[in-house]
C-alpha cells in the first residue's frame, strides 16, 4: 500500500471543488439555484418523479434544503407531489416543469453524456469502477468513525 500522499488529496479536493464550481455556473447560467437544478436533474435522471428520499439519496443534499427547495419549486408551478404509500411522497414534475427540465437540467445531462460519449468506452468503465472503489471504501471508512477519535 502506497503511503498518504497530502498532493493527492490536494489535487482530488481541487477537482471536487471546480467540478462543483462548473455545475453551479451552468446552474446560474440557466437561471436556476443549485438545490433547484439538482432536484430537477435527479427527478429527470430518475424518470418520470422521483420519491422525495431518493432525491436526498441520489443527490447528496440534506433533507431539510431539499424540502425547502422543493417548496419553492412546488409554489412556483415546477413540481408537485403526490402520495406513494403511506409514508412517502413522489416529487413529480408539471408540464411548466418538464419545459424547465428540457431547457435546464436535460442540457446538463446531454453536456454529460457527450462528454463521456467521446472517450474511449474504457477510460469511461474505469472511470467509473475507480470512483465507485473509492466510495465503498470511503464509506466503510466512514462506518467506523466516531468524534473524538483520534488517528
Amino acid at each position: 500500500m502506497r503511503e498518504p500522499d497530502s498532493k493527492v488529496m490536494k489535487r482530488f479536493n481541487y477537482l471536487l471543488g471546480e467540478m462543483d464550481a462548473v455545475y453551479h455556473e451552468m446552474a446560474l447560467k440557466l437561471g436556476l439555484s443549485d438545490s433547484a437544478m439538482i432536484i430537477l436533474y435527479t427527478i429527470c435522471d430518475q424518470g418520470d418523479g422521483c420519491l422525495l428520499q431518493n432525491i436526498c439519496r441520489y443527490s447528496g443534499m440534506s433533507k431539510q434544503t431539499a424540502n425547502s427547495a422543493i417548496r419553492k419549486l412546488e409554489a412556483e408551478g415546477i413540481i408537485y407531489l403526490e402520495p406513494a404509500g403511506s409514508r412517502h411522497k413522489k416529487v413529480c414534475l408539471t408540464e411548466a416543469g418538464r419545459e424547465l427540465a428540457e431547457r435546464t437540467a436535460k442540457r446538463i445531462m446531454q453536456a454529460e453524456n457527450e462528454i463521456f460519449a467521446s472517450w474511449p468506452e474504457a477510460d469511461v468503465e474505469k472511470y467509473l469502477e475507480l470512483t465507485e472503489h473509492f466510495l465503498t471504501a470511503l464509506g466503510e471508512k466512514a462506518k467506523t468513525m466516531k468524534a473524538g477519535d483520534m488517528p
